[in-house]
């Protein structure tokens, strides 16, 4: 049994707390479940050993009937008290949790009183009045529970552009492998590195088409065939996701590239200026105006296309430096190519190390040892240790005395390399006033804080804009962590003025964190040239909660590229003497 069925059998026991949640069940009862669920996710011993030995139940908070459950999911891949609980409400309730506000008690009221099952059901309760005048609901609850079913359709066929990176490279891989295959590469807003994207493109050029397109329909990941072409196929992959694959001759690989890569705006602008060059861009190449002097009947496109080997020598012939695809959004790239403006962009290979991080001390599933062999094998220089504090309850915050526990064993592992150091740091919560959950003392005895907000969100603009701009003027904050509270396709950020807390950065030279997990990419990529511009470094973190978590780092390069951001804006390219120094360790 590998680690997967250990985090699907956890997942099962929270959904069988939400379950008895909903039935009304004993909060004891609950918790005991959710309890176990949490021991299974950070377990660093082999579960499936333990549960073949026996072993299981006697660990603290599972007791024989819960281990038994754990093996009887083991062995057949489900619990039989999972599936009779699912059968006693609607397969859809599951959904509702969903709903930002919405909890277990909740959504009980609502399919007790209301019959509410689904967001279908659950819209129409709202619209008809019905649940502000349900006990402990009111007019307020309902309007934001309408919000929130607006907020679930709007992000309806987008995905995580972390989610799909995998998919995409495995999707690359298999073509490549293609003897037909001439060039290959990924195009769309995959390619502009967008957070969110409605479907993958992927563009090949060769000679004989059919054999790729035949190949592609039966790979693997395809669940559904929309439409089988000679040059261009449409797919549905297994996660719901559309997949387009077009092949063209290898003359006009670079203009197709170009243009299916995007954005729309980015290509008007680059047409315009081909025009005023009197020639003509499209998807099939570079075009010269056809010359009035020539014999007419005499020009064919042929004569007239100006050779592009490569994208690069597509925006050479229009008097460009080659345009990453990151920054292809209309925004200022093509002015900046033309006057020889354009960044370097930080690369995956300037990394030294990096800084928000959790181990099995909060919410994290490995050990700080695990964490910096992981950090090691990465070829970092340095990695920094930030678990949650003491408010983030939730995420199993730590008391200040756990904390300096966790500090000195730091100092006492750092002895053992000489090649690699761990920071000691915390992620401590910005309270509602806008202090922080340490006292200064504590907060001293740190390398350095990543100050996040975890609670109280729903504050207005001002007020929430103030709150973190004290927590950035605090002289032992050195970054604030994920700046938005954004979960990408589950809810939007909170309402902030942010190019006022950039200034307020900028003022206390204190840096923004770029927090690379998927579900984040927060602070937007749209802010990151702004904040570049008034001297802000960004931290780029993987806010990672296990050791293969780290890997989102790439994700969070990827975003800083597409911010404008270059090697000398992103502090943890800074190599470990530098970083010593800047941190005045």
């Amino acid at each position: 049994m590998h680690h997967m069925d250990k985090d699907q059998a956890a997942d099962t026991l929270e959904e069988i707390a939400l379950l008895l949640e909903l039935k009304g069940e004993n909060q004891f009862k609950t918790r005991a479940y959710r309890q176990a669920a949490r021991l299974l996710q950070t377990a660093d011993f082999d579960v499936a050993k333990r549960v073949a030995d026996g072993s299981l139940a006697d660990l603290p908070g599972i007791g024989k009937a819960l281990a038994d459950k754990i093996a009887e999911f083991f062995s057949t891949g489900k619990i039989a008290y999972h599936e009779e609980l699912k059968a006693s409400f609607p397969a859809t309730l599951p959904e509702l949790f969903s709903i930002p506000g919405l909890g277990p008690k909740k959504i009980k009221a609502l399919y007790d009183a209301l019959g509410v099952h689904s967001f279908e059901t659950l819209e129409q309760a709202c619209q008809s009045g019905k649940v502000a005048e349900l006990a402990g609901f009111g007019k307020k609850t309902q309007e934001h529970i309408l919000e929130g079913i607006a907020l679930r359709r709007s992000f309806k066929g987008s995905h995580r552009y972390g989610d799909v990176w995998p998919v995409a490279e495995d999707l690359v891989e298999y073509l490549r492998a293609l003897p037909e295959v001439s060039r290959i590469s990924l195009a769309g807003s995959f390619r502009r590195c967008k957070e969110t994207l409605k479907d993958l493109d992927i563009l090949v050029s060769s000679a004989s088409p059919a054999a790729i397109m035949n190949a592609f329909v039966t790979l693997p990941p395809v669940q559904k065939i929309v439409a089988h072409g000679e040059t261009k196929s449409s797919v549905i992959l297994e996660n719901g996701l559309p997949c387009d694959l077009r092949v063209v001759p290898d003359s006009i690989f670079p203009c197709a590239l170009h243009h299916f890569t995007g954005s729309k705006e980015h290509n008007i602008a680059m047409r315009q200026r081909a025009i005023q060059r009197g020639m003509k861009l499209s998807e099939w190449g570079l075009f010269r105006a056809a010359d009035e002097h020539a014999e007419p009947g005499n020009e064919t496109p042929e004569t007239l296309r100006v050779h592009c080997e490569s994208e690069d020598a597509l925006f050479r012939n229009l008097g460009l430096d080659f345009i990453p695809p990151e920054l292809r959004e209309n925004l200022g790239e093509i002015e900046a190519s033309e006057s020889g403006k354009l960044p370097r962009l930080v690369e995956w290979t300037d990394m030294r190390g990096t800084f928000h991080n959790h181990t099995n001390a909060s919410d994290g599933k490995h050990s700080l040892e695990q964490m910096a062999e992981a950090a090691r094998s990465l070829g970092l220089e340095y990695l920094g240790i930030a678990d949650h504090s003491k408010s983030s309850f939730q995420a199993n915050g730590l008391q200040p005395e756990t904390l300096l526990k966790q500090v000195a064993q730091i100092r006492r592992l750092n002895e053992t390399w000489d090649d690699f150091r761990l920071l000691a740091g915390s992620e401590v919560d910005i309270l509602k006033d806008g202090s922080l959950d340490y006292d200064d003392t504590t907060l001293a005895a740190l390398d350095y804080v990543v100050a996040s907000i975890h609670q109280s969100f729903t504050l207005e603009k001002d007020a929430m804009t103030r709150r973190i701009i004290q927590a950035a003027e605090h002289p032992s904050v050195t970054m604030l962590g994920h700046l938005t509270g954004r979960l990408l396709l589950e809810r939007n950020g909170y309402d902030l003025d942010i190019p006022k807390i950039i200034d307020a950065c900028a003022a206390n030279g204190t840096w923004i964190e770029l927090n690379s997990n998927p579900m984040r990419l927060d602070m937007d990529w749209r802010w990151w040239k702004r904040a570049r511009d008034k001297g802000v470094l960004c931290a780029i973190n993987p806010d990672a909660h296990s050791t293969e978590q780290l890997g989102y780092l790439k994700f969070g390069v990827q975003i800083a590229r597409k911010g404008w951001l270059r090697k000398e804006d992103v502090a943890n390219t800074m190599p470990w003497g530098e970083m010593k120094k800047m941190l005045s360790i």
